[in-house]
């Protein structure tokens, strides 16, 4: 852990430290070339040979400062025994499930044994790693999950689940609750497994109205960030609140947050003057400046750079790599920020 401290520090005295969200997956060949296998993406989240060897790619391909455990944050509620496919058209596609009925649907029976290849693929990844490496692990947070279990997928208003959380107000508090309750255990199992620091995916925060923002979106990961920093005081704890504009104050002023991770839509100079300088932010470049490249993608990491203006700060995108990022163009990217001065 104090490895990754060390490079949270670098950045305020040289080029900050890099990883790029959704860092494995489908613009890599060698990814490709596993999936023309035939196993479904949940497979080899369940397959810690191959979750392991996935994990690795980017590593063995980029120099790039953390590997990124492959999973995905929907193995939570797959594990609490709600079914979930995932379409290459339609993107993940989960059961029907209501407010009123997650307590006898849903169960921790078995969720230990359903995600131990989880946490097998982080110990096959360990002896692997460079020392000079960092180890994310990560989770969905409780607000962006019950979007996608309630609504059955991805959607762009989640009308359906935000209906029935509005009309069962305190059914839905009950089960944001349940779903932190089980993401601190998830993550815990992650770091004894053998991941040094952890992200908190969520996505989908910024289509919390601010009425319900409070309780709805910071209360469960106040929960959950103060329950993993009492039990491991060090660790580094980064949360990605998508879209969520001003309200990054409230989340940056959450108790026991290491870093931030900023969307591109974030002005850098506010967050900069606004946000406490003990905070590392992380960010925050446009998926698309990565996939056009050129100037616009050279001029924009040293805008970055710029805008952080000497605090500590990890380089990442504001969201995942797009499937048809050129390779060429994350190694530029590569270079360039590995030249920051």
């Amino acid at each position: 852990m104090a490895k990754f401290l060390e490079l949270f520090q670098k950045s305020i005295f040289s080029a900050p430290p890099l990883w790029f969200m959704r860092q494995a997956g489908r613009y890599l060949p060698e990814y490709r070339e596993i999936r023309q296998e035939g196993k479904t993406f949940l497979d080899l989240c369940y397959t810690p040979e191959l979750a392991a060897q996935i994990t690795l790619q980017p590593l063995k391909r980029f120099d790039i400062d953390v590997a990124i455990l492959f999973s995905d944050i929907l193995v939570v509620p797959h594990a609490l025994g709600q079914h979930v496919t995932f379409e290459n058209s339609l993107g993940p596609q989960l059961s029907s499930l209501s407010l009123s009925s997650f307590q006898n649907e849903l169960s921790l029976a078995y969720f230990f044994e359903k995600v131990a290849p989880v946490y097998e693929a982080i110990r096959l990844v360990k002896p692997h790693l460079p020392p000079s490496k960092a180890f994310l692990g990560f989770s969905g947070a409780p607000w962006t999950l019950a979007l996608y279990m309630l609504e059955g997928g991805g959607s762009r208003d989640f009308g359906k689940a935000k209906c029935e959380a509005f009309q069962n107000e305190v059914q839905f508090s009950t089960f944001l609750d349940f779903l932190a309750d089980v993401i601190i255990q998830h993550l815990i199992e992650q770091v004894r497994a053998g991941v040094q620091a952890i992200q908190l995916f969520d996505s989908w925060a910024g289509q919390c109205p601010a009425t319900y923002f409070e309780t709805w979106v910071l209360q469960p990961t106040r929960k959950i960030v103060s329950a993993l920093r009492e039990i491991y005081p060090s660790l580094p704890i980064i949360v990605f609140p998508k879209g969520v504009g001003g309200q990054l104050l409230t989340y940056g002023s959450i108790a026991g947050l290491s870093a931030l991770s900023l969307d591109a839509s974030v002005p850098l100079p506010w967050a900069c003057e606004k946000l406490s300088q003990h905070l590392v932010l992380q960010g925050n470049l446009d998926p698309l400046l990565l996939v056009s490249g050129k100037d616009s993608l050279k001029r924009s990491i040293e805008v970055i750079h710029q805008e952080m203006n000497g605090r500590p700060y990890i380089f990442n995108l504001g969201h995942g790599v797009l499937p048809r990022t050129p390779i060429q163009h994350i190694e530029e990217c590569i270079q360039w920020v590995r030249g920051l001065k």
